[in-house]
């Protein structure tokens, strides 16, 4: 069973006598006789289920004037006026299913603003009901998240080095090569050291030595003083035979 509520009640609202539309540019408000309406009385929001009307009922009795089925908003069943925010034109219906088009005003234009509102969130809930049934009745594609054949993967890792730099290493399949080297021949053996370097012997220079006169490597420095004796005795020997003649 459905049960009606009504979304929303407007205690004074006016009907209008309406021309024909000469044109497809729309009604204007300006085209009536506003200061003249053909009734005033209230105005009521209805719904049952997804169907909705605008019931037009006196202000005092609540007899019913007209009924306005509305199956869609904006549709031909209420359509806004190219002039005016306060003004619409409704089609309303009788009992035995014939039609006429009125003119509807409003005397704030806050209440024609809250007549567009609940419309717009009447068919806003009707349409979200019928995707709610729509997935009940279809069955749910189920998402395949598995890798096909012959389908890879590529990952980038941001490593953070012990000196605080950022280095990337990129993980993937590479043909031929494994990443890690193989080990040197031999296997796991210890690499001998390198042989100790000889001492080297420090010769120190007689003074008035020439480089010319500078021991070998091996002798001592008594040796470089005994050259140098003989040397200057072998002088001094020349030196004297040049005297005697």
């Amino acid at each position: 069973m459905e049960y009606e509520s009504v979304l929303i009640v407007k205690p004074e609202v006016f009907i209008y006598k309406i021309p024909p539309r000469a044109s497809n540019r729309g009604y204007r408000a300006g085209d009536w006789n506003l200061k003249e309406p053909t009734w005033t009385g209230r105005m009521r929001l209805v719904a049952k289920g997804t169907a909705v009307i605008l019931k037009l009922e006196d202000k005092t009795s609540g007899a019913l004037f007209a009924n306005c089925p509305i199956d869609t908003y904006p549709g031909v069943a209420i359509e806004a006026v190219s002039d005016s925010s306060r003004y619409f034109v409704i089609r309303v219906q009788d009992d035995n299913g014939r039609s006429a088009f009125l003119g509807l005003g409003f005397g704030d234009r806050s209440d024609s603003f809250d007549l567009n509102v609940a419309l717009q969130d009447h068919f806003k809930w009707v349409k979200n009901q019928e995707q709610i049934e729509k997935e009940k009745t279809e069955p749910k594609q189920e998402l395949d998240l598995g890798f096909k054949e012959g389908e890879t993967i590529k990952i980038n890792m941001r490593i953070t080095k012990k000196d605080g730099s950022e280095g990337s290493s990129r993980t993937g399949k590479n043909k031929g090569s494994s990443g890690v080297l193989p080990p040197p021949p031999g296997g796991l053996g210890k690499i001998a050291p390198p042989p100790a370097a000889a001492p080297a012997t420090t010769v120190r220079q007689s003074p008035g030595v020439s480089p010319a006169h500078r021991p070998a490597a091996g002798g001592s420095e008594w040796t470089d003083y005994a050259s140098a004796g003989g040397n200057q005795g072998q002088q001094n020997a020349s030196n004297a035979n040049w005297v005697q003649f």
